[in-house]
């Protein structure tokens, strides 16, 4: 019998963290379906379609064996060429960090690049990123969640020594809560 393995607590965040890190994809870009990994059975659920006619403008997911601030893995976004399917296992080059609140909490957003796609791995600092790719993002998070009556405000982005900072630091409070 094969035993397979929880993506947030089997899956490994990462030789190279927190500068390349293992980021586990739930949603592709292009999707308006907000999938999430269950917690307790490590399976793929639809958590709900979005309720206005917003898709994800970038792959998200999240980097296992961490914790962020918001009582779950780490969220990463991870941008691609292509639209990545749900459960990929990307290696990620970590630019980067959205910081939000959704809901009154802290929810950071990781922001990389996949170190495997030679049309955007050239990237090696988040300045080199266009400008409008950051309006999109806030203009997103801002308001894919307005008509369910709830409110996300970015407060801001930040540079890569931030965001591996915040990588660090979510790693540690796993190992800490979590991987006792």
């Amino acid at each position: 019998m094969m035993n397979v393995l929880h993506p947030w607590h089997g899956v490994p965040y990462g030789e190279s963290a927190p500068e390349i890190v293992n980021a586990i994809i739930e949603i592709p870009e292009g999707s308006r379906a907000k999938y999430e990994i269950d917690k307790a059975s490590g399976l793929l659920k639809l958590d709900r379609v979005i309720y206005s006619s917003f898709h994800y403008p970038v792959n998200y997911g999240f980097i296992p064996q961490t914790y962020g601030d918001d009582k779950d893995p780490l969220d990463i976004l991870v941008i691609t060429s292509l639209p990545v399917q749900p459960l990929t296992l990307i290696e990620a080059k970590v630019l980067g960090v959205m910081q939000m609140v959704d809901g009154g909490d802290a929810d950071d957003k990781i922001i990389a690049v996949a170190a495997k796609d030679p049309s955007v791995n050239h990237y090696n600092s988040f300045d080199e990123l266009p400008p409008h790719f950051f309006s999109e993002l806030r203009h997103f998070f801002e308001e894919y969640k307005r008509l369910e009556n709830k409110t996300v405000k970015v407060e801001d982005f930040g540079d890569m020594a931030m965001a591996h900072g915040i990588v660090k630091d979510a790693i540690e409070a796993y190992k800490k809560l979590i991987a006792k």
